[in-house]
């Protein structure tokens, strides 16, 4: 996609550093990292989210996010790694990726990055996880076949 900073990259007419190109995806260090050796991993193809990636695609695509979280645990002596991708909402790119950061224990990350919160009730808890739930199930069974879904 023209004007596509992670496409530039992908084709090579925006400077990276990469760290993996696969027919899968692309790895790159983020220019403003967490921690240092924090990269991100794109699809080659422009796909702004996750929901629009082909689920022919999901596995090889992740495989390859396995192997970047790998790599950087055991590349940079890290204790693990954060992964983690945002959808449209603070998704500073519009093209999916996905962040792939070292930690150490007491790095000074703690929890998510937003702030939490609670739900007023079980009732309410599971309000949210039947919408949810039900959602899922639209989308395995859209000729409208139901499954339960629950508990797996």
């Amino acid at each position: 996609m023209t004007g596509c900073v992670f496409c530039g990259i992908v084709a090579g007419s925006v400077p990276a550093s990469v760290v993996a190109d696969t027919p899968e995806g692309v790895a790159f260090l983020d220019a403003r990292p967490v921690f240092k050796g924090h990269v991100l991993v794109v699809p080659r193809g422009h796909i702004e989210v996750l929901g629009d990636m082909p689920s022919s695609s999901l596995g090889t695509f992740f495989g390859l996010v396995q192997r970047i979280a790998r790599a950087v645990q055991a590349g940079l002596g890290a204790g693990g790694t954060f992964v983690a991708m945002n959808n449209r909402v603070s998704q500073s790119v519009p093209h999916l990726h996905v962040h792939v950061v070292p930690r150490t224990k007491g790095d000074g990350l703690r929890g998510f990055f937003w702030p939490r919160t609670r739900y007023t009730s079980d009732e309410e808890a599971r309000s949210y996880a039947e919408r949810i739930r039900a959602a899922l199930d639209d989308d395995r069974h859209p000729a409208g076949e139901r499954a339960d879904l629950r508990d797996g």
